[in-house]
């Protein structure tokens, strides 16, 4: 039977998984950063 709670919006389970993308995304670009040796900024050609 399907889960009648909604999962778009401001509900919990939204938020937690844009907490959990938002977690990788800044693991990522610490990475990136410490790899090349360069900002994150000047990587994309703003700084």
């Amino acid at each position: 039977m399907a889960d009648p709670t909604p999962r778009f919006g401001f509900v919990s389970f939204a938020e937690t998984w844009n907490g959990r993308l938002a977690m990788l995304g800044f693991v990522i670009g610490l990475a990136t950063e410490l790899l090349t040796g360069q900002g994150i900024l000047s990587q994309i050609g703003l700084g």
